[in-house]
């Protein structure tokens, strides 16, 4: 997969093209959607399919004070969108100067004159250019004015409208299966693993951490039954996760997922990139009176995360 940064980053003698455009962070069933259909057209008429999104995303330059929480890197979005069918992806350095391009000149630069499209695809809900002036309806009669083909793709599966924001807001009630519902795959997130304050490892638990960064969305604070993955290695493990500040010791405050992978102590894990996938909620986060009761209830949350996960 190519990721280019820049306009200037599009090879020469690239060709005519197949484009989509948005933002698509976390690639969900909607975005599917929009590259299944782009895909049929590259495949028909021999184009190359690019996928064009923004870094950082439009919100973070506008109005950052209102910037949501990511739930995908550019990285992690450009593989996402490769296995959707893109075959390059162009990451547009998204500054106040590109917000204040009218609508015609953001087609000029990017569609024609970067990646010379022959056919684009969007969301039905597309907007773009200044003050977010472009519409699908003048993508299309830019298209037909400078040659190119454009249609927008309704971003619905029946009665569900699938959406970023739906996604986020679901990771916010820790509803992970609405998530994966609208994903098409459990929300994940990756991350180094570092040393924590072995607590874990004392109570016969030990686990993975990962800070979490407050740019990247993580499911509310809770305990998860999922996935732990190796990106090293690919190894697969099944997993109890807590999300939140472990409420019952004094003094931790940062924000971490921490898994346990089910039934193995043996693993040594730091400074592994690892990726951490939610299947399912357990329960809510508690501060508990004592260590035992704590312990108790980890058993039980490892029990329940074993029946869901392994067969």
């Amino acid at each position: 997969m190519q990721i280019w940064r820049s306009l200037d980053d599009v090879p020469p003698g690239l060709g005519r093209t197949a484009v989509v455009i948005g933002n698509f962070d976390g690639v969900h069933l909607g975005h599917r959607q929009v590259l299944s259909r782009a895909r049929e057209l590259a495949d028909e008429r021999g184009l190359t399919l690019v996928a064009v999104t923004f870094d950082p995303h439009p919100m973070a330059v506008l109005r950052p004070e209102h910037a949501p929480s990511t739930l995908t890197s550019i990285e992690l979005r450009a593989e996402l969108l490769a296995e959707a069918g893109a075959d390059a992806v162009l990451a547009v350095p998204f500054d106040r100067d590109v917000a204040a391009w009218t609508p015609e000149e953001f087609v000029q630069r990017i569609v024609v004159d970067a990646l010379g499209a022959a056919a684009v695809v969007v969301g039905a809900n597309f907007r773009f250019g200044s003050r977010a002036a472009g519409d699908v309806a003048l993508l299309r009669a830019e298209g037909e004015r400078l040659g190119f083909t454009a249609e927008g793709i309704p971003l619905d599966g029946g009665p569900m409208v699938w959406s970023s924001t739906y996604v986020r807001t679901c990771l916010a009630t820790g509803d992970v299966a609405g998530a994966a519902q609208a994903l098409g795959r459990p929300y994940a997130v990756r991350g180094v693993v570092v040393r924590g304050d072995q607590r874990g490892r004392e109570l016969g638990y030990p686990t993975a951490n990962v800070p979490t960064d407050g740019l990247t969305a993580a499911p509310a604070d809770g305990v998860y039954a999922g996935w732990l993955v190796r990106l090293d290695t690919g190894e697969r493990f099944p997993a109890a996760i807590s999300v939140g500040t472990n409420p019952t010791f004094d003094g931790v405050r940062a924000r971490r997922v921490e898994s346990y992978v089910l039934d193995r102590t043996d693993l040594e894990l730091y400074g592994v990139e690892v990726e951490v996938s939610f299947v399912d909620r357990l329960r809510g986060m508690v501060a508990f009176d004592s260590v035992e009761a704590l312990v108790e209830q980890m058993d039980d949350d490892v029990r329940r995360a074993r029946e869901m996960l392994v067969p």
